[in-house]
């Protein structure tokens, strides 16, 4: 990270200097905010700390628990969540604590005593290049004091505010300023009862499966139930298994458990199979207790013992996949928003529910931050739903087909039948869909922020509608080497990948980014402001480090910024020998190419270094100008 560009201050970096303009944290919530988001989740938390990097909006985010969690309910961090936290500056903090999770183990029936399982199978839980980070575990409680310490670090010096619960949602359409209307609870002893009413001008609602600002808006979850139960708990016990520290799906004639392994050596999750339920039954209606899981643990994991000395948490549910329409209140112009599982819920078997709820945010923060900025028009806010809920019916299909596989009975062996899947089957369907599971496999539709793939020859490997795959660099300033995805953090900039062909191609598209009158760069960032503070560009090229020289480097790539003026040396790179980014990322190197990566870290598109034109119409279709 850098920093000391305003002056030299001592102390911890990733504490920013408190802004004048921050809304000072009170017991009361203010009476009028910008944002406000209702529910501190995953989806929650993304977004307050993605706004609380912008001191210029006020933000407020409310909670009807009484204080911030402690024992979460989602553990897995999918690879592409793992690269959104590096944009929020926590993902170290993540991989030293987290139990990573790199082969997955499969067992059946014994075709020799059915009773028991056997090992059939093993597979590597990620394959070879799709992240530079691995797939991890750790307690959701966990990941959200990350983000309340990013919170608290930022600008805004953001805090929650508990013990609030929603009453009512009220938008006012002819009213510019602060159109929604929201009135809340107190629930917390002290002020048992009192309410408060906060005016915004646009409300989130991140209040999970039963949310009431869905209610309020009138849009309905639709899906089904598959009328199973599952049981999950996590436990400190003693066991032969022998893959106990492993991922593990097993398939048994008692039913069907997957064990996961938790953070810091000796915690496991197991999700264990419980009964079918009859139509319309509710599991709450089966008086499902901690020694019943246990019980089937014990039953399915036979021959192998389990002495089980400490449960911190369990639960049951219902396998089902729901989702709204919309998520939104008015496609048109919308002021209120829902998020992750106020608008989807299915089973965690994929571990997509804190993930998916997180990228959800992360697409949405930026676009608020944009508009109430002023940078882009209001017509961006309509791109979260039209992205956002295509991508999750792939998921809620994906994961309709998954839980069912992976409630059904290996085929063959005592209780199963000849419908049952067959374990090798479930193998492959794990390998096949592992982009999936592993966060990577959402592909945005060409819209106002997603260019047409006219020029992807370009650029094979970066797709666009597809995140950003960073890949080894080395800095040419100081010779260190770098992921060039890690340069894009949380703060709503778009950055410009510059890749220069065998004609460079690059000094003249930054003399059209710094002159030009037609530039995105002149005509959307604001008087007054750094030159990078909305375009972050950044030039990689193919030769050595030592063989550029960087007294010719274009000024734009070394830019004079803060109150000192002082020269960013960050902006260049050129090829690890180790690792070609040109060869890895399918980078035309006789013509080089220009890849646009938004502030949430998926390409926008792909130009060639001179389509000069093209670039500014690109971002005039949505952005004003500064």
């Amino acid at each position: 990270m850098q920093f000391h560009l305003d002056g030299f201050r001592p102390g911890d970096p990733h504490l920013a200097d408190a802004s004048p303009h921050a809304l000072p944290h009170a017991e009361a919530v203010p009476a009028q905010v910008d944002v406000l988001i209702v529910g501190c989740g995953p989806a929650g938390l993304t977004l307050a700390a993605q706004l609380a990097s912008f001191p210029d909006i006020r933000t407020c985010i409310v909670e009807q628990k009484e204080g911030p969690l402690q024992l979460g309910q989602a553990d897995g961090i999918a690879c592409r969540t793992m690269e959104m936290f590096e944009a929020f500056n926590f993902s170290e903090k993540v991989l030293k604590e987290a139990c990573w999770i790199n082969e997955v183990t499969f067992w059946k029936p014994d075709a020799q005593a059915p009773g028991r399982i056997v090992r059939h199978g093993r597979v590597q839980d990620t394959e070879d290049g799709l992240s530079e980070f691995p797939h991890v575990v750790l307690n959701q409680a966990r990941v959200h004091d990350f983000y309340l310490e990013a919170m608290r670090n930022s600008p805004s010096r953001l805090e929650p505010h508990y013990a609030r619960r929603l009453v009512d949602v009220q938008v006012d359409g002819a009213a510019a300023d602060a159109p929604v209307t929201v009135r809340l609870e107190r629930t917390d002893a002290a002020h048992a009862g009192q309410q408060e009413t906060v005016q915004a001008r646009y409300v989130v609602g991140c209040d999970g499966a039963r949310s009431a600002v869905r209610k309020a808006i009138g849009r309905q979850l639709v899906g089904d139930s598959a009328n199973h139960a599952w049981g999950v708990m996590d436990l400190l016990m003693v066991t032969d298994f022998p893959d106990i520290r492993y991922k593990v799906a097993v398939q048994s004639a008692a039913g069907n458990l997957l064990v996961i392994p938790r953070e810091g050596g000796y915690l496991v999750r197991l999700y264990v199979e419980m009964d079918k339920l009859a139509d319309e039954e509710r599991v709450a209606s089966r008086g499902i207790t901690v020694d019943h899981l246990i019980a089937r643990a014990r039953s399915i994991l036979h021959p192998y013992t389990l002495d089980v000395k400490e449960v911190p948490w369990w639960s049951v549910y219902e396998i089902g996949q729901r989702i709204c329409d919309q998520y939104d209140d008015v496609p048109a112009s919308p002021r209120v928003f829902i998020a992750g599982d106020a608008c989807h819920t299915h089973s965690p078997k994929a571990g997509q529910g804190m993930n998916f709820s997180m990228q959800d945010t992360f697409n949405l923060g930026w676009k608020l931050a944009a508009v109430l900025r002023r940078q882009c028009a209001p017509a961006l806010l309509r791109t979260y739903s039209e992205e956002r809920q295509p991508a999750a019916q792939e998921l809620i299909d994906f994961d309709r087909e998954w839980a069912k596989m992976f409630s059904d009975r290996a085929a063959g062996g005592q209780g199963g039948d000849a419908q049952g899947v067959d374990p090798k089957e479930f193998q492959k369907y794990f390998e096949r869909h592992a982009r999936f599971t592993a966060g990577v496999g959402t592909h945005y539709r060409p819209s106002i922020i997603c260019g047409e793939a006219k020029h992807q020859h370009l650029a094979t490997g970066l797709v666009i509608g597809t995140r950003f795959h960073s890949a080894p660099v080395v800095r040419v300033t100081d010779a260190r080497p770098f992921h060039l995805g890690h340069a894009g953090r949380a703060d709503g900039r778009w950055r410009l990948y510059a890749f220069a062909g065998k004609n460079d191609g690059i000094p003249a598209l930054c003399d059209f980014l710094q002159d030009s009158p037609d530039s995105p760069v002149r005509r959307h960032t604001p008087a007054g402001q750094d030159i990078d503070a909305v375009f972050d560009v950044r030039a990689v090229y193919q030769q050595n480090h030592r063989d550029l020289a960087i007294e010719s480097l274009p000024a734009l790539l070394l830019p004079l910024k803060g109150r000192h003026g002082l020269r960013d040396y960050e902006k260049v790179f050129c090829a690890d020998p180790k690792a070609d980014i040109f060869e890895l990322r399918g980078i035309d190197r006789a013509a080089g190419a220009l890849v646009i990566v938004r502030p949430d870290q998926y390409v926008a598109h792909v130009l060639p270094l001179d389509a000069h034109q093209a670039l500014a119409d690109f971002f005039a279709g949505f952005m004003l100008a500064g």
